[in-house]
């Protein structure tokens, strides 16, 4: 399990993307490079970093389900991903 606290920073970063896009896109058109260095660091898309929904895991990240591979293994075996089954030769 991820720290709390790296979660809650993920999720902040993604609010920012989201509330400075359109501006970032405008200035960008533009061709105002400074201006685009006047927008928090955290503003830009290429800081943002996928994370397993359920448990904050930086790595393995399946971005077809949103989870870690472990997890994705486990609910697999579980059977709560619909359409999905362990494959037996």
């Amino acid at each position: 399990m991820a720290k709390e606290s790296m979660k809650a920073r993920e999720v902040k970063r993604a609010k920012l993307v989201r509330k400075y896009a359109t501006k970032r896109a405008k200035l960008k058109a533009e061709g105002n490079y400074e201006a685009l260095q006047d927008l928090p660091k955290n503003a830009s898309p290429v800081r943002l970093h996928n994370r397993c929904k359920l448990t904050g895991r930086p790595k393995g990240y399946m971005r077809q389900f949103g989870i870690s591979r472990i997890q994705f293994r486990e609910m697999a075996s579980q059977g709560l991903i619909p359409g999905v089954k362990k494959a037996s030769w």
